[in-house]
């Protein structure tokens, strides 16, 4: 719209100028715009967690109005697919935290010392050429690991072992312990180079050789990180599916005994899963209260990570 003004002699159209706040507000619309795609994507990261754990309660909750929480937790037999059925988890949660602990004993002192060595002592194109290698035992897949674990692994160790049975959470547990150690030693290396250059000067200064530095210096002041390379590998072991699958067993057994064969409870899901058990029965609904089991034992374990980082930061 144009406006206009008489003067004597002179006729003047003035056009409106557009408003301050419209200007500011068509300038600040993108970045809103932006802002709120940026928020969808991380709720919906919590919202995917949320339904998760709404699915295993739900489904939980029609599993224990069968059958006793307290047998289930306390019960050291788990046959809920034989005529007499039982429904005590131990032996599921045994199986796991063995093979998790065997896998453990090999990826965190080996995960740890090649995070040492790539960060502080290896030269710029060694580390270049060793991280690629690490990071190619990420992409291999695990069903590989399984039968890499039962037709390599295990028949070595039955040279050294005789009497070793063929299904058996060792030979599991070490071949996962394998699978970790890019897990385990990339993060602890990232947390290990974050370490300012300075703090290591200053220990060189101080007449420090570089493994004393490496060791007493970098080390703890790294602890933090280290310990959620730690975490990340645990919930990587617990939660493994198909090395345990394939290499343990899927025979429940309440045996602390790492020669043994023995299911997890990734595998005794895998088994139900993979049958013709009809959707609803009580066997069916187990598998998602071992699941809300596994969960918890997932999240105790980054709580404890949490605790851990907190408290190694206030010190160092």
């Amino acid at each position: 719209m144009l406006f206009s003004a008489e003067f004597p002699g002179i006729n003047v159209s003035v056009s409106p100028q557009p408003s301050r706040f419209a200007y500011q507000a068509r300038r600040h619309l993108p970045e809103r715009i932006i802002q709120g795609i940026l928020f969808l994507a991380a709720f919906s990261a919590v919202a995917v967690t949320i339904a998760i754990v709404v699915i295993l309660v739900y489904e939980s909750l029609g599993f224990f109005k069968h059958v006793s929480i307290v047998d289930f937790l306390t019960d050291t037999q788990w046959t809920p697919l034989f005529s007499i059925k039982h429904f005590g988890v131990l032996p599921l949660v045994a199986g796991t935290l063995v093979v998790a602990a065997v896998a453990l004993a090999i990826a965190v002192p080996i995960g740890t010392i090649t995070a040492i060595y790539l960060s502080e002592f290896a030269p710029h194109k060694v580390r270049e050429t060793v991280k690629p290698f690490l990071e190619l035992l990420e992409g291999v897949p695990t069903v590989v690991y399984g039968y890499f674990a039962l037709l390599f692994v295990t028949p070595l160790l039955q040279k050294v072992i005789p009497g070793l049975p063929g299904f058996n959470m060792l030979g599991a547990g070490i071949v996962m312990g394998i699978m970790i150690i890019p897990y385990v030693s990339s993060v602890s290396e990232d947390a290990m180079r974050a370490v300012p250059m300075h703090i290591r000067e200053g220990s060189y200064a101080m007449g420090a050789t570089r493994f004393q530095t490496a060791i007493r210096v970098v080390t703890p002041a790294a602890t933090s990180g280290i310990v959620a390379a730690y975490i990340l590998g645990i919930s990587r072991a617990v939660g493994e599916t198909m090395i345990v699958a394939v290499a343990a067993g899927t025979q429940p057994n309440l045996t602390w005994n790492p020669l043994e064969g023995a299911a997890t409870i990734t595998a005794y899901i895998v088994q139900v899963s993979l049958g013709d058990l009809p959707h609803g029965s009580l066997e069916y609904q187990s598998i998602f209260a071992v699941g809300m089991v596994l969960m918890m034992m997932t999240l105790l374990f980054n709580v404890l990570g949490h605790l851990l980082r907190k408290r190694f930061r206030e010190v160092y």
